[in-house]
């Protein structure tokens, strides 16, 4: 199986979770850093273009699911609510044009308080951690790929294929 930072198909990513052991809630707590996985997502790009760095769960009820590296290089948490997810997918020159606006909207789209909370739920077969947004039918699944790195799959109400991404722990 392709490593979680290759080039890998949405079936390939779905066995290769598959494969993988669930993680519980106190394994979620902390910050992690994430990367998107390429397996041609419509998001695919997305949360690097967004200076997107990862997640951070303070408790089960305190999640900031999107952390992000503002202009002057200052962690900010973005409220997934104001977020026009379908919009922004289809975007002519989407990469360049995310890069260059969202630092600048980052004022407006930017919260102090967590918009996520983890729990323990059953999907694909398997009962693991899972983030659950506050504001979108949204679950971002984990399961653990080692001790310090998990795979994510974003399973968004009406998407044809999920969004896969990989945390790794840094706090």
């Amino acid at each position: 199986m392709a490593a979680p930072n290759q080039k890998m198909s949405s079936e390939e990513a779905l066995t290769y979770f598959d494969s993988l052991e669930p993680v519980d809630v106190p394994m979620m707590i902390g910050t992690w850093h994430g990367q998107g996985i390429d397996t041609d997502h419509p998001m695919d790009g997305l949360l690097e273009a967004s200076r997107w760095i990862g997640k951070r769960f303070d408790g089960p009820d305190a999640v900031y699911p999107l952390v992000h590296k503002g202009l002057f290089g200052r962690d900010f948490f973005v409220n997934p609510a104001l977020l026009p997810l379908g919009l922004v997918t289809h975007l002519p020159l989407r990469d360049p044009f995310i890069k260059v606006l969202f630092p600048l909207l980052s004022p407006f789209l930017s919260t102090g308080k967590p918009k996520a909370r983890l729990r323990m739920t059953e999907f694909r077969g398997k009962v693991s951690a899972t983030m659950q947004y506050d504001a979108r039918p949204i679950n971002d699944v984990f399961r653990k790929i080692d001790a310090r790195n998990v795979l994510g799959l974003m399973d968004h109400k009406g998407a044809k294929t999920p969004f896969f991404f990989k945390l790794t722990k840094v706090a």
